[in-house]
């Protein structure tokens, strides 16, 4: 190896591993495709060794990338939190903020919270990727999570916001007046249920609770979805009975196209929490997004994508 790699080099290295894509991680880093395609071979070059396997649809490490990636990640934090340490001094956040999170949290997020916080701190961008799936968010790149709190790793650092969450089991008038309403949980079985598959491929079975008797129910019906927002539409249009988070269902709930069934077996549960390695040196512009959270709790209604 006659020249040593670039900074630039390795952290284009590690961005397309985290996304096994050229063009994601083109897109991530702000370079065309092809550029970023010489600078590996330029890469490779230089350490005189195969560090991809390319093909026309995937890019995945040899075992020499694998090796190298599992060294790098680490480094390349280590060096993001000593600049961010350094951050501090200029007076006021700035630099980029990423969190991991779900789509309709991030909904949530942007009538109140984004908008406040990109309107007080400038110097500070926000990037907030929505995945249904639960990641580990140091190996992925991430500053920071946001999930129900009995999502949120035991070794994350929790900052709980918006109150509690709660899942309810709604249907229309119509679909009510026609098939009957169900009293107890163990009635959906004779019932049309809206199903929500889970970003894993499994199907999410509804929990409910009362008085400390829990049911677990593997529903049944014509339909599911993977999204639960579209599940309650779904639901308003008389097509079944669907289980979603509350936040999802209220204004179907206000204009009449939804009514809440089984609500006696519907509590509250832990609602959101932001969640953020303790290890690691927290970055002011995620400290700063954490007080504002804070600052509007309350004026946030709890709200997920689901459980896994």
């Amino acid at each position: 190896m006659n020249e040593k790699p670039t900074l630039n080099d390795l952290a284009a290295f590690t961005a397309i591993i985290a996304h096994r894509s050229f063009r994601k991680a083109a897109e991530e880093l702000g370079l065309s495709p092809s550029t970023l395609s010489h600078m590996m071979r330029g890469l490779e070059a230089r350490m005189g060794v195969r560090l991809l396997n390319r093909t026309t649809r995937s890019v995945s490490p040899t075992e020499a990338g694998e090796r190298l990636v599992a060294r790098l990640g680490p480094a390349l934090r280590e060096l993001d939190a000593a600049l961010e340490a350094v951050d501090d001094f200029r007076g006021g956040p700035s630099g980029t903020i990423r969190i991991n999170t779900s789509s309709i949290v991030i909904r949530r997020l942007l009538e109140k919270a984004v908008p406040t916080f990109l309107a007080r701190y400038p110097d500070v961008a926000l990037d907030l990727v929505s995945d249904g799936r639960l990641i580990d968010i140091v190996a992925d790149g991430f500053d920071a999570g946001i999930r129900l709190r009995e999502s949120v790793p035991q070794d994350m650092i929790a900052i709980a916001f918006g109150g509690p969450a709660r899942f309810i089991t709604v249907a229309s008038p119509d679909y009510i007046a026609t098939r009957g309403e169900p009293l107890v949980p163990q009635d959906l079985s004779g019932h049309d249920c809206i199903r929500l598959r889970m970003p894993s491929g499994k199907l999410y079975r509804w929990e409910f609770e009362r008085r400390g008797e829990e049911i677990v129910v593997d529903v049944s019906g014509p339909l599911t979805l993977d999204d639960t927002e579209l599940m309650a539409k779904a639901a308003a249009s008389g097509l079944g009975i669907a289980y979603v988070p509350q936040h999802v269902a209220e204004d179907y709930i206000r204009q009449g196209r939804l009514v809440a069934v089984l609500s006696d077996w519907c509590p509250e549960i832990d609602g959101l929490c932001l969640y953020y390695p303790g290890h690691r040196h927290v970055p002011t512009g995620l400290r700063a997004f954490i007080d504002l959270l804070k600052e509007i709790d309350g004026k946030l209604s709890p709200y997920s994508a689901g459980r896994e």
